[in-house]
C-alpha cells in the first residue's frame, strides 16, 4: 500500500501482487479451497448471536425502564400556592419550587431558543437522533466512556424524571427507549410543555415559571426575547452560568444562545446584534414570603391537618389555597407595629431592673432577651376571617406563633366575660357596687387583697362606671355573687378554650387564654351575640381547578340580642370616656368602636381588645419570659392600645368601610332612673340618668327617697 499526498488531503491506495489475486478474491467467491461450508455459515452465526444478545441486552435494560403506567401518566411534584384574599400569592410550600405552565402560556421566543440550543431537529425525530448518536457514540467507545452528548430534548426530559446523572452507556441507553415511549405517548407540544416545566433552573427554581419569578420577578407570558434566552442557557450548568453567581458567564451564555436562534433563522443580525448589548437586568425574588410569615405558617399547620382526609400531598400536588388574609389590612397592621415599637422598646429598656442585666450579659444576649414580644390579630366578626395576623417581632428569630400558640392572663380584658355574665342572669349597668377593699380568702386559706390600678377607692359605683373605668375593687365584689365558675362557664361559650380557675381571682384574668380566641370572643358584641370560629383556609383547589376542600363557617349564637347589645354599649363607654379613651383623644379615632384594657400583675402583660361594626382586633405585648415586666405604669391603656388606636386609624382612613352601626335589639329599652336610688324617677329627682335596660330586668319601682315638694325643700336648705 502506498500513499501519495494531494495538497491537504491524503489518497490511499491498493497495489495487488499477482501471486496473491487468488487468495484475494476467494475472500468473495465460492470456488476458493479455502472457502469451506462450516466457514460460510459462521460470519451469519457470528451476526446473528451479536443480534440476540443486543435484543437481550436491550430487554435486560428495559427490565429497568419505569412502567407504561407512568410514561402514560407523567405527574411531577408541583408547589403548592397560598393566596390572600385579594388575590395574590403570599407563600408557596414545596418540595421542588415548580409551577406548571400550559404550552400556550409559554412564549414562542421562548420554545425558539429551546429548539435552537438543545436539539434543532426535535420535530423531525421520534425521541432519538440516529446520526448524532452514531457519531457520538463512535467517541465514547473509543475513550470507553461518555464524553460527547447527543441526547435529544425528549432524553433529557426522560433523564430528569427517571434516571439519575450517571455517565454510562446503559443509562444512555434506557434513555433512549424511554425517550421512544414518551414520543409515542405524548405530542412534541406536550413534550416541549413538560421539559420546561420539570428542569431545575438553578437558585431553588424548578420550572420556567419559577424561574421567571425567581430571576424577574415576572410570570413567564412576560418574558422578553432575552431573557427568556438567559434562562435557556442556564440549563447547560445550573450553577456555572446561574445569573446570581456568575452573571459574566450567564450573559454570555445568553449571547450564545441569542446566537442559535440567529443560526437556525428565528433571529435576524440585526435583532441578535440589538439584545446581546441588553445587560441582565434581573428582579430576583426571595424564595421565602416576607408577607405575613406568621399567617402562612398557621396556615401550613392547618394544612397538615388536612391533607390526610383530602388526600393529597401540600408540598407536590400543585395545590391552589385561597386564604383570608388581606394583604391591605395586614400591610396596616406592620406599619403600626413599625411606628409605635420603637417608642415602647425604648421606654421598657429605661428600667432601672434592667441595669444589672446590661452588666452580666453581652449586647447581643441583652437585646434578645429584653426584646418586647407581640401578639396581633385582626379578625371579621361576621364570618371569622382572619384579615391580618403578626405573632411576634421578628419570623426568621422565632416561629412560635403568640397569636395561636401562646397562651397569657389577660388580666383586666377578661372583665368582658364576667359583666356579659352579669348582664344575662339579672344584673343592669346602673346596679351599684362599692368600689372599697375587700378581702378573699382562698381555697388554700391564705387571704389576698387585691385592689384597684392605682390604688383608689371611692364609694358606691355603677356597673358602667366601673367597667369603663376597669375598677378591680367593683369586679370582684361582683363575681362573688355571680360565682366564679359561671363566669367560667359563660368565657366557655363564648370560644375560649384554655382551662379556667373558678376562682375569684378569674376577675381579674388570672387565667391563662389564647389572643386569638380573646379576639374572636370580642367579635361577638359586634356581631350581634353570634360566634363565627375564626378561619384562614377558604377553599383549596387542585392542580386541575377542582375545588377540593371548602370551609363550612362555625356559627353558632351565644348571646341574645338584649344582653349583646348591652355589653356592647358599656365597652364602647371604655372608648368614649373610659381607660380606652386615647383612642379618641390621640389617634382622633371617632368611628363607632368598643373594647377594653388589660394589666396582669407588675405589668407582665398588657393587653388592648377592640370592635368596630366592620372589625374586631386585640393586641398583647409583654416579655416571652415571663419573670420579666414592662416597667412600672406599663398599662394596658399605655403599652397596647397605642398599636390598637394607630392601626385602626389607618385602616379607616385608607379603605372604604361603609358607614355602619352596631346592631341593637328592638325590645331594648332606655329608661330615666335616679341617679342616686336607681329607680324610675319622679319628677323631684335632682340628677336623672338615662340607661339602657333588658326588660326582663328593667326597674319597675319609682324613687321613693324624693317623693314632692317637701323632699325638694329640704335638698334646697341642705344645699345652703
Amino acid at each position: 500500500m502506498k500513499r501519495r499526498r494531494r495538497g491537504s488531503s491524503t489518497t490511499i491506495r491498493f497495489q495487488v501482487h499477482p501471486e496473491k489475486t487468488s487468495s484475494f478474491n476467494d475472500s468473495f467467491v465460492g470456488d476458493s479451497k479455502n472457502n469451506k461450508p462450516g466457514k460460510r455459515r459462521a460470519f451469519p452465526i457470528t451476526i446473528a448471536v451479536i443480534f440476540l444478545a443486543v435484543i437481550a441486552y436491550l430487554f435486560y435494560l428495559g427490565q429497568d425502564l419505569p412502567p407504561l403506567t407512568k410514561l402514560e401518566r407523567i405527574d411531577p411534584a408541583l408547589a403548592s400556592h397560598v393566596y390572600s384574599e385579594d388575590g395574590e400569592i403570599i407563600k408557596s410550600f414545596y418540595t421542588f419550587n415548580r409551577t406548571n405552565t400550559p404550552f400556550n402560556k409559554i412564549p414562542e421566543h421562548v420554545i425558539q431558543a429551546l429548539l435552537a440550543t438543545e436539539d434543532r431537529r426535535f420535530f423531525d425525530h421520534w425521541g432519538f437522533n440516529i446520526l448524532g448518536m452514531l457519531r457520538a457514540l463512535m467517541v465514547d467507545i473509543a475513550h470507553m466512556e461518555i464524553v460527547q452528548g447527543s441526547s435529544t430534548l425528549t432524553m433529557q426530559l426522560a433523564r430528569n424524571l427517571f434516571f439519575d446523572r450517571k455517565q454510562t452507556i446503559a443509562r444512555k441507553l434506557k434513555e433512549t427507549l424511554a425517550a421512544i415511549q414518551i414520543e409515542r405517548t405524548y405530542s412534541k407540544k406536550e413534550i416541549i410543555e413538560m421539559y420546561l416545566n420539570i428542569n431545575f433552573f438553578g437558585s431553588g427554581a424548578f420550572g420556567i415559571q419559577s424561574a421567571a419569578r425567581r430571576f424577574f420577578s415576572k410570570d413567564v407570558d412576560e418574558l422578553t426575547i432575552e431573557e427568556g434566552a438567559l434562562l435557556i442557557g442556564v440549563l447547560q450548568g445550573q450553577t456555572l452560568h446561574n445569573p446570581l453567581r456568575n452573571p459574566q458567564r450567564a450573559f454570555d451564555r445568553r449571547n450564545i444562545v441569542l446566537n442559535s436562534m440567529y443560526d437556525v433563522g428565528y433571529l435576524t443580525k440585526e435583532e441578535v446584534d440589538s439584545l446581546k448589548q441588553i445587560p441582565l437586568n434581573l428582579n430576583p425574588s426571595s424564595n421565602a414570603s416576607q408577607i405575613a410569615p406568621y399567617f402562612t405558617e398557621y396556615v401550613r399547620l392547618q394544612l397538615n391537618k388536612l391533607q390526610d382526609s383530602l388526600n393529597v400531598n401540600v408540598y407536590e400536588d400543585g395545590l391552589r389555597i385561597y386564604t383570608t388574609l388581606n394583604t391591605e389590612i395586614q400591610k396596616y397592621m406592620e406599619k403600626a407595629i413599625t411606628e409605635e415599637m420603637p417608642r415602647l422598646q425604648e421606654r421598657v429598656l429605661q428600667q432601672k431592673a434592667f441595669d444589672k442585666m446590661r452588666e452580666e450579659l453581652s449586647d447581643s444576649v441583652f437585646q434578645k432577651v429584653t426584646t418586647v414580644q407581640l401578639a396581633f390579630v385582626c379578625v371579621d366578626p361576621h364570618n371569622g376571617h382572619i384579615l391580618a395576623m403578626v405573632g411576634g417581632r421578628d419570623f426568621g428569630e422565632s416561629k412560635w406563633n403568640r397569636v395561636t400558640q401562646m397562651a397569657r392572663q389577660p388580666g383586666s380584658a377578661f372583665k368582658a366575660f364576667l359583666y356579659t355574665a352579669a348582664m344575662d342572669n339579672g344584673y343592669n349597668p346602673s346596679d351599684v357596687f362599692l368600689n372599697q377593699p375587700v378581702v378573699v380568702i382562698n381555697p388554700d386559706g391564705t387571704r389576698w387583697t387585691p385592689s384597684n390600678y392605682n390604688e383608689s377607692v371611692s364609694g358606691l359605683m355603677s356597673l358602667r362606671d366601673a367597667i369603663a373605668r376597669s375598677k378591680n375593687l367593683v369586679a370582684i365584689r361582683l363575681i362573688q355573687e355571680i360565682g366564679p365558675r359561671v363566669v367560667a362557664d359563660y368565657a366557655h361559650r363564648m370560644g375560649i378554650t384554655t382551662q379556667l380557675r373558678p376562682f375569684p381571682t378569674l376577675a381579674l384574668g388570672s387565667s391563662e387564654v389564647i389572643p386569638l380566641e380573646l379576639v374572636s370572643a370580642y367579635g361577638i358584641f359586634a356581631n350581634n351575640g353570634v360566634l363565627v370560629k375564626p378561619v384562614s383556609i377558604l377553599k383549596i383547589e387542585d392542580k386541575t381547578g377542582n375545588v377540593i376542600y371548602r370551609a363550612r363557617p362555625e356559627r353558632r349564637e351565644v348571646l341574645s340580642k338584649e344582653t349583646t347589645a348591652i355589653m356592647n354599649d358599656l365597652l364602647q363607654g371604655v372608648i368614649n370616656r373610659g381607660t380606652g379613651y386615647a383612642v379618641r383623644r390621640d389617634y382622633k379615632f371617632y368611628q363607632p368602636a368598643g373594647g377594653k384594657t388589660g394589666t396582669t400583675n407588675d405589668y407582665t402583660d398588657a393587653w388592648f381588645v377592640g370592635f368596630t361594626p366592620h372589625l374586631v382586633a386585640g393586641v398583647w405585648v409583654g416579655f416571652d419570659d415571663h419573670s420579666l415586666t414592662l416597667g412600672n405604669g406599663m398599662a394596658g391603656s399605655v403599652a397596647a392600645l397605642p398599636f390598637w388606636g394607630n392601626f385602626m386609624k389607618t385602616v379607616y382612613d385608607s379603605l372604604d368601610f361603609p358607614a355602619s352601626s352596631f346592631a341593637t335589639a328592638a325590645n331594648l329599652v332606655k329608661l330615666k332612673i335616679c341617679s342616686e336610688t336607681k329607680k324610675l324617677i319622679t319628677p323631684y329627682c335632682p340628677k336623672p340618668i338615662e340607661e339602657l335596660f333588658n326588660p326582663k330586668y328593667q326597674p319597675t319601682e319609682t324613687c321613693d327617697k324624693h317623693k314632692g315638694p317637701e323632699s325638694f325643700r329640704k335638698r334646697r336648705r341642705r344645699s345652703f
